[in-house]
């Protein structure tokens, strides 16, 4: 059984799907430290003037090394949901899907749900999966037993939990894991370690020269689901197995 565990970033790449639509389960890994300026918070999109950086505004009290992603909430009485569906709308009214797709973004970010960042991420991730056709068996980490352990030690616990016998990484994890031994931790306790390897297509997009790796949802409004499977699927290359990095 092939695992990949990610972190449930805000309106995520082509690359993301790429790896949900490659593991028989994948794993939210929403119980560690939330990144205030990564991706955790933030995407980008295209509009006339380029690249837009939609940017979730987060509350921690306690300082952000304190706060983790499951259990960080976003900041009370702002409005950034609705400006980011206000840019989404300025963006993206023009694109062949804007009609399909908005409207269904809309009623989620509208929604009286859970103001947990981990949470809301974790449910439009699967929001998007299900429009995009994508199926995998989604875990979320913060519900399982504790895994004691860091980095790649946590890693091995989860696949472990879980029954796996290979793991599917993000080529951007291969630091850690392959710190001290090749494979690291994974390799060393029978696991099968791979690591992604995803090729980001070009397709069309309004107002000039393409702009890669923005969030799926750029994609989706242009091309729609189906084609958006397509070019996930036209990306994907055969995983790299540790032993011949």
């Amino acid at each position: 059984m092939v695992v990949s565990v990610m972190q449930p970033t805000y309106l995520p790449w082509l690359g993301y799907f790429d790896l949900i639509n490659s593991a028989d389960t994948f794993v939210f890994l929403d119980n560690v430290k939330l990144e205030k300026s990564d991706w955790h918070v933030r995407n980008r999109i295209k509009g006339a003037s380029g690249e837009l950086m939609l940017t979730c505004a987060v509350a921690t009290p306690n300082g952000r090394m304190a706060a983790n992603i499951n259990t960080t909430e976003f900041a009370k009485g702002h409005p950034w949901r609705k400006k980011h569906l206000k840019s989404m709308a300025t963006c993206y009214r023009k694109t062949p899907f804007f009609d399909e797709l908005y409207p269904k973004l809309v009623a989620y970010y509208e929604l009286p749900h859970t103001n947990l960042l981990g949470e809301f991420n974790i449910e439009l991730i699967k929001l998007l999966c299900d429009y995009i056709g994508l199926k995998s068996n989604f875990v979320v980490a913060s519900a399982l037993p504790e895994m004691t352990g860091v980095k790649d030690e946590k890693l091995v616990n989860i696949c472990r939990h879980l029954g796996a016998t290979d793991y599917l990484s993000p080529v951007g994890a291969k630091a850690y894991i392959e710190e001290t031994v090749p494979g690291g931790a994974l390799a060393q306790n029978g696991l099968e370690v791979f690591y992604q390897n995803f090729t980001h297509p070009e397709y069309t997009q309004l107002y000039g020269e393409f702009i890669s790796h923005l969030s799926v949802i750029d994609c989706l409004f242009n091309l729609g689901p189906s084609k958006t499977r397509e070019l996930i699927e036209w990306g994907h290359g055969d995983a790299v197995h540790y032993s011949k990095l």
